[in-house]
């Protein structure tokens, strides 16, 4: 790839050789945005289906998320070579910043050229709300991968329910708490996960197209007033993406690494949401739990990312957690794994998933893996409404564990966690094309193209350039 400074700025972003004179004016180039390790397992099905039908295409990775086990694993995986990496970096203010002017010159570029571009943004990252905005002001809509998702919290008086385990009150039942979270009306408004809600309801603004997972993903879109002709129910890519995966299962060698994982029974734990790692009790409430387990004997496999890592040592744990690590056998403490496969292969052993992710409640879902939700709240609310997924807030210590021993042990619980049908579609990557292909109208479209006034004998289209 070769540097090129866009306009005079330092920053160089790199594009490859001959990208500007390969593109075909004569039909639009549909552009895949990647930034983060979620981002490239969902948006890498969307790539594949490009490639295999000759869509013109190209890929643009933003640099979000660049060291082999969050990025450059899963590009050799999925077999993904970005044309263009912007390169961003710095404090989350600046990558919005650098992510809106590089994408939008690099557009705009494109523009002059006279070619047309279908930008491909994902989910509830920086990178959907920033791509979006660059997309946008070069009159850009973008075909938004996985939109809607709205975070919503069961009422207080449920979640004020859980006290009483902290008090040891014998009148605590945990089946009951977990039918009120599918039939109890939750509340729409929360700043969590921060800062992702923010980024998709930013990202929706700038969308011609809304790709939405399930219909609540729909209804929440349509609530806020998007047009409804524009909003499609398709599922997740995810499930693509794990499709490929479970394809791949038996040449995975992560058993090989970790044998004892093999046998199953163990409980997965993931912690990175800022909200989660940024606060002490919030944090120290998970590790007493997870803790508590470690030293009870129960095999528990902590996957570590960066942010866990800054956790722990804001937080006083790192020596501690070393310890725990060297004492017992039944628990193991590791950084998170380059490839999807050997995430894949590993979940389907679990007896249960704790974690704050998105995308792991959406995975569990569909494996019918058991999933405690590290949250006060959930953006794949759904998935507790269908009863595949129990919230398990970190308050303190004793609340956390008690719900994931129960989910882990009430064989009642995990099986009726485990046994709730797919919720996120079947091959999505191609619904998505078959829409934005069969598109009649611009994606990026003022109202007389909304209304249908152009359509009308006497409309003259032609359009002055900016």
């Amino acid at each position: 790839m070769q540097e090129i400074n866009l306009k005079s700025i330092d920053h160089n972003v790199s594009i490859r050789e001959g990208f500007f004179e390969d593109l075909n004016i004569d039909e639009p180039a549909h552009c895949v945005l990647i930034a983060t390790k979620p981002d490239i397992i969902k948006q890498a099905p969307l790539i594949l289906e490009m490639r295999k039908r000759g869509v013109p295409h190209f890929v643009c990775h933003t640099g979000q998320h660049y060291d082999w086990n969050l990025s450059g694993g899963l590009e050799q995986e999925f077999d993904i070579k970005p044309d263009i990496n912007l390169n961003i970096d710095g404090p989350m203010y600046e990558k919005h910043s650098q992510l809106i002017y590089r994408f939008g010159e690099v557009l705009s570029r494109i523009k002059k050229k006279g070619g047309e571009v279908i930008p491909y943004p994902h989910g509830d990252t920086l990178t959907a709300v920033a791509g979006g905005i660059g997309s946008y002001m070069n009159e850009y809509a973008v075909a938004h991968i996985e939109a809607g998702l709205r975070t919503l919290t069961p009422p207080l008086d449920t979640l004020n329910s859980l006290l009483k385990i902290d008090l040891h009150k014998s009148d605590f039942d945990i089946m009951d708490y977990y039918n009120k979270l599918q039939t109890e009306q939750f509340e729409y408004g929360s700043n969590e996960p921060y800062p992702e809600q923010f980024d998709t309801r930013c990202a929706a603004a700038t969308a011609g197209l809304h790709f939405a997972p399930t219909e609540l993903n729909r209804t929440n879109l349509l609530n806020e007033g998007y047009p409804e002709d524009r909003i499609h129910i398709v599922g997740n890519t995810v499930v693509d993406a794990l499709r490929f995966a479970e394809d791949r299962v038996n040449k995975s060698k992560i058993f090989e690494k970790y044998p004892a994982l093999e046998d199953g029974e163990f409980v997965r734990f993931c912690i990175h949401r800022r909200e989660n790692v940024s606060n002490e009790q919030r944090f120290k409430s998970i590790y007493s739990a997870m803790k508590q387990r470690i030293t009870a004997g129960k095999n528990t496999l902590l996957i570590s990312l960066g942010a866990t890592e800054m956790a722990f040592r804001s937080f006083g744990l790192k020596e501690e957690i070393q310890k725990l690590d060297e004492q017992f056998e039944n628990f193991i403490y590791s950084p998170v794994w380059p490839f999807y496969t050997d995430v894949i292969a590993a979940t389907k052993k679990c007896r249960l998933v704790a974690t704050d992710s998105g995308s792991m409640q959406e995975e569990c879902n569909m494996l019918g893996v058991p999933c405690a939700t590290l949250r006060f709240n959930s953006d794949r609310p759904e998935s507790i409404m269908a009863g595949s997924n129990i919230l398990a807030p970190p308050i303190n210590g004793e609340i956390v564990n008690h719900i994931i021993s129960q989910a882990e042990d009430n064989d009642d619980l995990n099986r009726e966690l485990s046994s709730k049908k797919n919720l996120y579609g079947e091959n999505v990557s191609s619904k998505v094309l078959d829409i934005v292909t069969g598109l009649k109208e611009p994606l990026f479209r003022f109202d007389h193209t909304r209304l249908k006034f152009d359509q009308n004998n006497f409309w003259k289209e032609k359009r002055a350039n900016w």
